[in-house]
């Protein structure tokens, strides 16, 4: 069963999904489908990666401390690295700065046959440029339309395009961010930002809602994930992602085997 949450462009109000959902299941009961999930999504990668047909894009955003390095770790870490590339947007530089805001997420994008992460991506110039006022009302307002006319022109080029958000609770965050302070080989995470940014979480709730509101297609839908539990938040993307890509497998496998019979067809040609 599904165990996220697809958004296509209704209202969002973040505090009707359960940031502890556990979807009736325990630990001990996810881990071993997670292990199957995951050997389903490297037979997939696989053979997307030989068809050469589709590219993929994952988007993973949430609050600090939602899991976003441990969704990669946990659910692509397993994955052949030939054919997955794991991008992270930090603060612009002076030369991104001088381009549109979309100038150096386009440079990222995958090629067919690649699985591309965007661990954080587009989606923090209408969420901390909106909240912390880095550009004006009028700027970052207009951002939505062109998000979504972006991801048209990638879906239109053979990208499919996964929107996970990490939906965490704030008393889990304290938690988190408490365990940062508290475990010495946990501290080298530590980051003075993310108490700052925990001052705005409100601001950002409201910015999440409306850019999961105004940025989800039927094509680009957004999958609200579970994150407070580790185990659960990694068992819902890993079975988000496989569902997502499943119904492409027929087409890939059809390409191969017309590829390969043509292969075929020349050896024996070459030989006469």
């Amino acid at each position: 069963m599904p165990h996220a949450w697809k958004l296509t462009g209704q209202k969002v109000s973040l505090t009707d999904y359960d940031t502890r959902d556990n979807g009736g299941l325990g630990k001990d009961e996810a881990q071993p489908r997670l292990e199957k999930l995951n050997d389903r999504l490297r037979e997939l990668q696989e053979t997307m990666y030989a068809a050469q047909q589709h590219a993929v894009l994952i988007v993973l955003q949430g609050m600090d401390t939602s899991g976003k390095d441990g969704t990669v770790k946990n659910v692509l870490g397993g994955v052949n690295p030939q054919g997955c590339t794991v991008f992270s947007f930090k603060r612009p530089t002076e030369e991104e700065l001088a381009h549109d805001f979309l100038w150096r997420v386009h440079r990222q994008t995958p090629r067919r046959g690649i699985i591309t992460v965007f661990n954080r991506s587009h989606y923090e110039d209408v969420l901390i440029a909106r909240v912390r006022s880095l550009v004006p009302e009028k700027t970052w307002r207009v951002r939505y339309d062109d998000i979504n006319a972006f991801e048209r022109v990638l879906i239109d080029g053979n990208t499919i395009i996964i929107k996970c958000f990490l939906h965490i609770s704030k008393d889990e965050q304290a938690e988190r961010l408490k365990a940062r302070e508290d475990e010495v080989d946990k501290r080298w995470k530590l980051n003075a930002a993310d108490y700052v940014e925990r001052g705005y979480w409100d601001d950002y709730q409201h910015a999440y809602e409306v850019a999961l509101e105004r940025c989800a297609t039927e094509d680009a839908p957004w999958y609200v994930i579970p994150a407070d539990r580790k185990w659960f938040r990694n068992l819902a993307v890993a079975e988000t992602i496989v569902d997502c890509l499943t119904p492409y497998e027929a087409g890939w496998r059809d390409e191969l085997q017309a590829r390969g019979e043509r292969n075929y067809q020349e050896l024996l040609e070459s030989r006469k």
